[in-house]
């Protein structure tokens, strides 16, 4: 190679071999299998910028399609960085829907649009779907437009058109009407020259396979003589369709993906994408990327051993150049209020040792797992912030249910009463509630006493005056049931009564099972104060301190959001059957969800630059009752030479808390063997097994009948020091100090 030549591609020096051949493989298929911290954006951004260097191809014969519009601008500035500054013009970079709706301006007539079409938000959709639904007489109470939108999407993730879905391909959704639904909505959409983001795939999809657009496909087929793919395991059906059609002349295609971090099969993503690519394009070149510049070599050795188990990748095997560093660290402790006190703990000593809050994050399976990190770091002062997500009490329906137990304490709060007079919807309108403010403020009353005169009056239509009635009543009841009940058994009871359960139970949106969580993560957190006034007290502080801050803050997020991120520090708390792997993801997906849930461990433990920690809880409250958790079957595969195990005193091998297989024979190994066929739900409030642990500080052995003043009578199922696991007769397990129970006497 000439001297100027050789400077002339010096961007190539930095790269190593695999690194490097990724980029100079310009003929033909190639798939980059890129594992976590491997490159993959310099691949990306040094192959695009060589091809144009070299004279392969100008900007506009390369198609570059990214995931995020971040990720897009961020390549277009290193590739003009690479051509010495100079703007680039004609190109075609962007995100799937970006370059769909532009391809789509452009042919929208052949697909029945005008090129000035409108493209739907959310709120558009959702309401055209709701005036198709009531028009066919669907009850959009029990079928809410988000739920069908949602499957529509799906259809459309999938390039299925109105007239490829089957009658029953929806089952009795909608009462068996969808399939008609969706055929209405499209014609609606039509006839307002629309389409939502769906279409903008679909529409192209469509277009580039029909015959009499035979023209169209080979012009784009001529033009796009390489196409680049970034994160193409995220891939749907409708993206990979659109693509291939687009690269079968040249067949320059190159994907760059992980297949061991595909984690978004809940939104239409297909893993099989990437899994085929060699089918699909025959004679593919397969370039791994396996040197990892983020972690040391025990995080990267964790988390190849975890997802060893996978049985549907291509295979590939991270390593560092690096230090070995600090193993990774398990820790097994008593329940979830410990662990969280010894994150806690370990974050004020990481920062004693000079490490910035703002390279420390938790990273938490379900969003309900918040909580308990959210109060001990406002009640130990340590600033943090909730990325992807609100903060658990300034979620909506945390909001609701707190605003249903100020009302039930304090009748005259008439901002919490406003709140939720119509949620769920009781037929209470405007109307109503302005007729009740209007009567309060000339009476000097609050809106419940104002409530109370006007249903001694014919103020309100018999229908309205009937609901309100009962409202009133319902809440002279709770107020009652205050004396008799714990504060968790009187949440759970207006919750149910209320119909705000139900309300979520009936929506069938993908937020709704996250918010039934949450609601019994916030039920089984009220019972952990004295009264229901220190309830209501303590979350007024909290939502005092929870200003969103800016500087050096903790972050918590769910795995699902930490994807594309990394930390000096990484807390992976909450790995017990049932939570992780989440048991739901399971017992939908069957081994697809396992596999899935597998990769989101191995995407956890690959977040973390220096140290991770693993922790697990061998009790943890679960909507109101005390549970004995098994550990995730994840620890099992974790090896054991790269991992150091602390487990709590008092939860000794022998003790049985772990189901019988960590710590006897140890994790990896016999412990594998150990836990396997033994695997159960999460919940389970047998005493069938209990713990053999010597007698507590207060003289109390499981088995004892003991009594408490407000639980009444239980078994103790184990002890730990001066701490009782009690199976109590009506009130499910709870963690009892043994100085707040006496011996029943026979």
């Amino acid at each position: 190679m000439l001297p100027e030549q050789t400077n002339r591609f010096s961007y190539l020096d930095g790269l190593n071999p695999a690194q490097r051949q990724a980029v100079e493989t310009l003929d033909g298929p190639l798939l980059v299998l890129a594992g976590a911290g491997t490159g993959k954006t310099r691949v990306l951004t040094t192959r695009l910028g060589h091809l144009l260097t070299t004279g392969r191809a100008g900007p506009a014969q390369v198609l570059a399609v990214t995931f995020t519009n971040k990720a897009a601008a961020e390549m277009k500035h290193r590739v003009s960085d690479m051509l010495g500054g100079r703007a680039v013009e004609g190109w075609w970079l962007g995100t799937f829907h970006s370059l769909c709706a532009r391809m789509l301006r452009r042919h929208a007539e052949r697909v029945g649009l005008k090129t000035n079409f409108t493209i739907l938000d959310d709120d558009d959709q959702l309401r055209l779907l709701k005036q198709l639904a009531e028009a066919e007489n669907i009850d959009v109470k029990k079928c809410p437009p988000r739920l069908l939108l949602s499957v529509i999407s799906r259809w459309k993730d999938r390039a299925l058109p109105p007239s490829q879905i089957g009658a029953g391909e929806a089952g009795d959704l909608a009462e068996g009407k969808l399939p008609k639904l969706y055929a209405q909505y499209q014609e609606r959409l039509m006839i307002l020259n629309a389409c939502d983001f769906g279409d903008l795939l679909m529409h192209c999809v469509t277009l580039l396979r029909d015959p009499k657009n035979a023209d169209v496909l080979e012009s784009y087929q001529n033009q796009f003589k390489y196409i680049l793919v970034d994160e193409y395991q995220d891939t749907n059906v409708a993206q990979y369709l659109w693509l291939r059609l687009l690269a079968q002349k040249h067949k320059n295609i190159c994907c760059v993906g992980d297949d061991d971090q595909s984690i978004y099969g809940w939104r239409g993503a297909e893993v099989g994408n990437i899994l085929k690519f060699d089918q699909d394009f025959p004679g593919a070149h397969v370039v791994r990327l396996e040197q990892n510049y983020r972690s040391t070599k025990n995080i990267l050795s964790a988390a190849n051993g975890v997802i060893a188990h996978n049985r549907g990748r291509l295979g590939k095997e991270l390593w560092s150049a690096d230090e070995d560093g600090d193993p990774v660290q398990l820790r097994g402790v008593w329940d979830g209020q410990q662990e969280a006190q010894t994150i806690a703990s370990d974050i004020e000593s990481l920062q004693l040792r000079g490490v910035k809050l703002r390279d420390i994050a938790i990273l938490v399976r379900a969003g309900f797992q918040t909580r308990e990190f959210e109060e001990r770091f406002i009640r130990e002062s340590i600033p943090y912030r909730v990325i992807g997500g609100l903060r658990f009490y300034e979620r909506q329906e945390i909001r609701d249910a707190i605003a249903y137990l100020r009302v039930t304490v304090q009748p005259d709060d008439d901002l919490a009463f406003q709140r939720i007079i119509n949620v769920p919807k009781r037929g209470i309108g405007d109307a109503t509630v302005q007729t009740l403010n209007r009567y309060a403020r000339a009476q000097s009353l609050s809106l419940f006493g104002a409530l109370r005169r006007l249903l001694e009056t014919d103020e309100f239509k018999p229908k309205v005056k009937q609901t309100l009635t009962t409202l009133v009543s319902d809440f002279d009841r709770w107020r009652h049931q205050m004396r008799e009940l714990t504060q968790g058994e009187l949440a759970g009871i207006i919750l149910d009564e209320s119909g705000y359960t139900g309300m979520w139970q009936a929506d069938k949106s993908p937020e709704a099972a996250g918010r039934l969580e949450n609601l019994k993560e916030f039920v089984s957190a009220l019972e952990e104060f004295d009264s229901l006034d220190a309830f209501l007290e303590h979350v007024a502080l909290v939502m005092e301190n929870q200003e969103q801050a800016s500087g050096d803050m903790v972050s918590i997020m769910t795995l699902h959001s930490a994807k594309g991120l990394e930390f000096d520090v990484v807390f992976l708390p909450g790995w017990e059957e049932g939570v992780f792997p989440s048991q739901r993801s399971m017992d939908e997906n069957g081994v697809a969800g396992l596999e899935e849930e597998r990769r989101l461990a191995y995407v956890g433990i690959t977040r973390a630059r220096k140290r991770a920690t693993i922790s697990f809880a061998a009790n943890r409250m679960i909507y109101g009752s005390w549970t004995s958790c098994l550990p995730s079957r994840f620890i099992d595969e974790l090896p054991k030479e790269h991992v150091d195990a602390v487990v709590e005193t008092g939860l000794s091998p022998q003790s049985g808390s772990f189901g019988g297989g960590y710590g006897g024979g140890g994790y990896g190994g016999g412990g594998a063997q150990g836990f396997r066929g033994k695997r159960a739900p999460l919940i389970d409030n047998s005493i069938s097994q209990v713990s053999p642990h010597l007698e507590s500080e207060g003289g109390f052995a499981p088995g004892d009948r003991v009594f408490h003043q407000k639980f009444g009578g239980g078994t103790v199922v184990s002890t730990d020091r001066d701490k009782l696991d009690i199976k109590f007769d009506k009130t499910g397990r709870k963690k009892i100090m043994d100085s707040f129970v006496s011996k029943e006497k026979n």
